[in-house]
């Protein structure tokens, strides 16, 4: 399935750039895999071209030619691209992190984890129950992981809650654009309401999901 890459912008003034400016420092295998920055780069390319992720890449000091999905790197990498994204393409971060979620739940089938998203529920509603057991198969691949932790509340044939604890901050609307990439997947439409925000105090964030017809 493919979908449409809209132009990629980042906000300074989101929560996500408030946790890169504090400073990030991680042990060696406790960051992001490759596998991610290989995604970012993937999307970025693909809306704007190569020189600008290059472009990207200098103005974040990253001086890395290619990311090994198999390898862990610091999660101030990400956040450094993610600085610097905001200073070349200047636009919001909301934006680029629902299409970063959208555009990841085509990229990790086309790199290989099919079956595993496959083997992890065949309805929308399935498959976000399951969502912690699929995080616990990609732990066999990736040792390292850190994933987040999802729950389901206030269940029906229509609705949940769904709620989202991570130790990194800022990545909720990414949550959003997986979501909305599942509807289309799953083939079912839905309404996404954020109802707990980290930022806002929160000691999670939670997401209001509601099927609804096509006209």
């Amino acid at each position: 399935m493919n979908f449409p890459v809209n132009a990629i912008c980042f906000d300074s003034s989101t929560a996500l750039m408030r946790h890169h400016s504090t400073g990030i420092t991680n042990n060696k295998g406790a960051g992001m895999y490759g596998l991610v920055n290989r995604a970012i780069e993937d999307l970025v390319v693909q809306a704007h071209g190569r020189d600008v992720w290059d472009k990207i890449k200098r103005e974040a000091g990253v001086d890395v030619d290619v990311f090994v999905r198999m390898e862990a790197y610091p999660d101030e990498i990400s956040y450094r691209l993610v600085a610097a994204a905001s200073q070349v393409l200047d636009c919001p971060a909301d934006q680029v992190l629902g299409d970063f979620g959208r555009f990841w739940t085509q990229y990790t089938g086309r790199e290989g984890y099919g079956e595993i998203l496959d083997a992890a529920g065949s309805t929308l509603w399935e498959f976000l129950f399951n969502l912690d057991e699929l995080h616990s198969r990609v732990g066999l691949i990736y040792p390292d992981l850190r994933p987040p932790s999802f729950s389901c509340t206030e269940v029906t044939d229509d609705h949940l809650n769904l709620h989202y604890y991570s130790q990194r901050e800022g990545l909720a609307p990414m949550v959003v654009g997986l979501l909305e990439g599942l509807s289309l997947m799953f083939d079912t439409p839905i309404k996404i309401e954020r109802t707990l925000l980290k930022e806002e105090g929160a000691d999670h964030d939670a997401f209001s999901i509601t099927k609804y017809t096509r006209d």
